[in-house]
């Protein structure tokens, strides 16, 4: 059926009235069907807004459920840039990332439809009181894990290595069975965005280094934590933000030294950050090993740490 056509080999034909070369074969779904399954944008769909657009839940004709993100119009995203960065985007295939179904480019609309999440983002638990208590710190050292294995996959094992850019709490997205799955990989390059973050890596390096970093520690866990672990991982946190970037881990050296209790941790340096203040380092100041393009998709090579 026309109105139903959802597979690999279906491409965008209706771009705005743009150029449109077939020349990418990527999952694609027709506007109509995502009218009817999001209720036509409705408000009571609507699961948040982001700096891209909002995001809609919508459930497709065969009961799967979708989410939809809506691209805003004045993100100043190209139409070929876009359909790159999606073809890019779907070969990315691990159990921590969340899997991009299909696009919508059509009229007007910009569409990216993922797998939905029924227990949202991260950020949702962690910041609310009432549901921070379902995640025993057990629950949350699964999370932090899942985390690491699927930037380990985007860092050295994927064939396209992809830095996110823009990994936080909000980006980070729970199914049914609360495993973690990293949302908006590779996002930060097609919005073009510039955030300013503010810094608070300057007192978790203070606390650590005159062994109080249980301070940090969030006090509902009470008693399911493991005050090693806890200790660890922002020991490894801060090897993360060291000012060098040749002397932070690699992904596979976290997703080690996490796993493995008797690995010796080097003694992290002060980040290079200063309270209240911005980043100093610049993006421009991320090594680039090489730009180049294959099969038409343009992908900027950054050294992963």
């Amino acid at each position: 059926m026309a109105g139903q056509r959802f597979g690999n080999n279906y491409n965008c034909e209706h771009l705005r009235g743009e150029k449109h070369t077939k020349s990418h074969d990527f999952p694609s779904i027709e506007l109509n069907l995502i009218h009817v399954a999001t209720k036509y944008f409705s408000e009571e769909n609507k699961l948040g807004e982001g700096g891209f657009g909002p995001v809609y839940k919508g459930t497709l004709p065969n009961g799967k459920e979708i989410a939809v993100k809506r691209l805003s119009r004045t993100s100043g995203q190209g139409l070929q840039e876009l359909e790159n960065e999606v073809t890019l985007i779907a070969r990315l295939q691990h159990r921590n990332l969340v899997k991009l179904l299909g696009c919508c480019l059509e009229g007007n609309e910009s569409l990216l439809i993922y797998e939905y999440m029924p227990n949202k983002s991260l950020d949702i638990f962690l910041f609310d009181s009432t549901k921070a208590v379902q995640l025993d710190w057990k629950r949350r050292l699964l999370i932090i894990n899942g985390i690491a294995r699927g930037l380990l996959y985007l860092h050295e094992d994927s064939r396209l290595r992809i830095i996110h850019r823009d990994l936080k709490t909000s980006n980070v997205l729970l199914d049914d069975e609360m495993n973690p799955k990293i949302s908006d990989f590779g996002m930060a390059r097609i919005f073009g965005r510039n955030q300013s973050e503010s810094n608070t890596n300057r007192v978790a390096w203070k606390l650590w280094s005159e062994d109080q970093g249980l301070v940090l520690m969030d006090p509902l866990l009470g008693q399911s934590c493991v005050a090693t672990e806890v200790s660890k991982c922002i020991h490894i946190g801060l090897l993360c933000v060291q000012e060098d970037a040749s002397d932070r881990p690699t992904m596979s050296s976290v997703v080690v030294m996490l796993r493995n209790n008797t690995v010796t941790l080097p003694r992290p340096t002060q980040p290079a950050f200063s309270i209240g203040q911005l980043v100093l380092k610049s993006a421009q100041s991320s090594p680039i090993v090489e730009l180049y393009t294959v099969n038409e998709v343009t992908h900027s090579d950054v050294l992963p740490r």
